[in-house]
C-alpha cells in the first residue's frame, strides 16, 4: 500500500488531512466522476472509502451505466519497425 492512498475492490482513495475543520477527507481517485468521502478518525476513513466505493457501484447499477475504470497510470507505445 503506498502512503495516503487506500485501496478497494480495484479502486484508490485519497488520505487528505483538514487541520482547519479537524476531519479526514479524500477521494476516488483516477476516475472521471467525482466521489469524496470524510471521516474524524482513520478507521472511520477507510469504512467512508469502502462505502462510497460499494455506494458508487451501486448507484451505476441502479442508473445502468458502467462505473468508471481506475486509470492504471501505465502508457503504452508500440512503435513500428524502422528500415
Amino acid at each position: 500500500m503506498k502512503p495516503n492512498i487506500m485501496e478497494y475492490k480495484g479502486y484508490q482513495g485519497s488520505i487528505e488531512v483538514s487541520l482547519e475543520d479537524n476531519v479526514l477527507h479524500g477521494k476516488i481517485l483516477h476516475i472521471v466522476d467525482l466521489v469524496t468521502f470524510e471521516a474524524q478518525t482513520p478507521d472511520g476513513l477507510r469504512q467512508a472509502f469502502e462505502g462510497e466505493v460499494d455506494e458508487y457501484l451501486a448507484f451505476c447499477e441502479e442508473e445502468g451505466v458502467a462505473p468508471d475504470k481506475p486509470f492504471k497510470g501505465t502508457f503504452n507505445v508500440r512503435v513500428g519497425h524502422f528500415k
